[in-house]
Parts: structure tokens; C-alpha cells; sequence
């Protein structure tokens, strides 16, 4: 019987080409420019409606807050108002 080594075979990687041509090289740099661009004035817009959506739903809390009936409040409150009767 015959042994055989143990080599590892490591598989053989293409080597770069230089001339290979990537999506980025083939799409005009002003059009990369405008997509970036825009890409930028979505983020804003998004972080903008968040930013409102707090804003109106802090609203909505303080005006249901300053809206609740004194039995509301009552039942809110920590304290057992039975005591003092």
C-alpha cells in the first residue's frame, strides 16, 4: 500500500485583471454624484417625519392629559382616597 501525503489542496484563485471593467467604473461619476445626492435628501426627509411623528404624538399625549376628567385623574392617582372619607 502506498501512503499518500497529507497536502492541503487549496483551490486556485483567478488572479485580478486589471483590465476588468466594474459597475462603478462604466456609471458616469455625475450621475454618481446626483444618486448620492438624492440619497441624501431621502435620509433627511426620513429623519424629518420621524421627527415630526414625535412631535405630533407628544401633542396628543399633553392635550389627552390636560383633557381628562377629574374621576380620570382620581382614578390615576396612587392614593386611596377612600381613607379620607
Amino acid at each position: 500500500m502506498k501512503k499518500h501525503s497529507k497536502q492541503k489542496h487549496q483551490p486556485t484563485k483567478p488572479k485580478k485583471d486589471e483590465s476588468a471593467v466594474t459597475l462603478k467604473d462604466m456609471i458616469n461619476p455625475e450621475l454618481m454624484k446626483q444618486l448620492k445626492e438624492q440619497q441624501d435628501q431621502l435620509k433627511a426627509a426620513e429623519e424629518k417625519r420621524k421627527e415630526e411623528e414625535e412631535r405630533r404624538k407628544r401633542e396628543e399625549r399633553r392635550l389627552k392629559e390636560k383633557n381628562k376628567s377629574f374621576e380620570e385623574l382620581l382614578n390615576e392617582s396612587g392614593m386611596n382616597w377612600q381613607e379620607f372619607k
